[in-house]
């Protein structure tokens, strides 16, 4: 197999373009090493690491501008345990669930738990959009922001007045605009454009949700410890998670959530991933040889750009040069199958930086 290298001078600053773990800006592993033994190593029950947690809390509620009565609740294991925890604790009896993806449909699996009705399911092909319906008997109905699997992304709107509306927001929090009026619950793992690592869930709950979660507590429904929302609550109101949280996570998490806040918050986090987005769907709808995946342009993501190769190239030899060149993580989700590369625009990636990147793929388009 041919062996390209790629001029410096074209190749980004940092490599590290992967949709999964994101990438973590030097000022925050920096500042991760200053705090030596501040918070790594101490209680999560101590004053240090609840101050910790209370201003991340202040920083997601002032970041989403979130109305009364709102509250920030942490819980650990990812976005999967929370769905779970909301088919244990906040879906009452049935859900709805929009399915255009591997994470949506792992939501409405969780959501087909013995003592919950059969999930209403509203699928559409992967790379298109679909749209939740109001329907009776229907209590939560789910969907996902950002589809991470395809690089679909989805418009925040409440469905109905009388069921929750559940947003799986994983790769879109923190790069994204969205009101908070629209949502019960929105949730992330805060290792995407949150710029921090994994096992951790945080959901922005409303009145509603946190009154359902306390009120199927008190039920009799059996409800494991580690699955509890209400515990949940409970605990994050004491800025803390029910068991020894990673203390890294957090402070990652939090150094970020700042980093945000002093650069203009939401409106400049969007602007930005926009931007780099927007430069590799025009480069890909430019080039012969490749297109966005998704078809409708109102469908794709700003933050996990995905985009098809013809024959004329094969994916998985590009991104084997791109990795002996320093740039990794852009080929396409594992069980889609698609000749394709799936490359994060999350909000620590600068736009000049994709702009090298095009570079550096155009240089290997070339070679080939």
């Amino acid at each position: 197999m041919a062996s390209i290298d790629i001029p410096t001078d074209l190749l980004p600053l940092d490599g590290r373009f992967g949709s999964g773990p994101s990438r973590i800006r030097d000022a925050q592993l920096d500042a991760l090493h200053a705090s030596g033994h501040s918070l790594l190593g101490t209680s999560h029950r101590a004053a240090p690491v609840k101050n910790l947690v209370a201003h991340i809390q202040e920083l997601l509620a002032d970041l989403y501008a979130l109305p009364d009565g709102y509250e920030v609740v942490l819980g650990l294991g990812g976005a999967s345990v929370f769905w779970d925890t909301a088919a244990a604790g906040l879906i009452e009896r049935r859900s709805q669930h929009v399915v255009i993806g591997e994470f949506s449909g792992k939501f409405a699996r969780a959501a087909s738990a013995p003592w919950l009705e059969s999930p209403s399911l509203i699928e559409a092909p992967a790379g298109t959009s679909a749209t939740n319906i109001a329907e009776e008997g229907v209590d939560v109905y789910a969907w996902p922001q950002n589809e991470t699997s395809t690089g679909v992304q989805l418009p925040v709107t409440r469905v109905a007045a009388d069921g929750l509306s559940v947003v799986d927001a994983t790769s879109a929090a923190g790069g994204t605009q969205v009101d908070a009026t629209q949502f019960d619950a929105y949730y992330f793992s805060p290792q995407k454009n949150l710029g921090s690592e994994g096992g951790l869930w945080v959901a922005l709950l409303s009145p509603a949700a946190v009154e359902r979660a306390a009120r199927i507590a008190a039920s009799d429904r059996f409800i494991p410890a580690a699955l509890s929302l209400q515990g949940a609550i409970e605990n994050s109101r004491k800025q803390q998670t029910i068991n020894t949280p990673a203390i890294a996570t957090l402070f990652l998490l939090e150094q970020q959530l700042q980093w945000l806040s002093d650069n203009g918050g939401l409106a400049w986090a969007n602007a930005r991933t926009r931007e780099s987005s927007d430069l590799l769907y025009a480069w890909a709808e430019s080039h012969e040889h490749l297109s966005p995946f998704v078809g409708d342009p109102a469908d794709r993501s700003q933050v996990v750009t995905t985009i098809d190769l013809d024959e004329r190239y094969d994916a998985a030899e590009i991104n084997r040069i791109l990795r002996e060149n320093g740039v990794v993580d852009i080929n396409s989700y594992r069980k889609l199958g698609r000749n394709q590369l799936r490359v994060s625009t999350f909000v620590a990636i600068d736009p000049d930086e994709v702009r090298r990147l095009i570079a550096s793929l155009d240089y290997v388009f070339d070679r080939l």
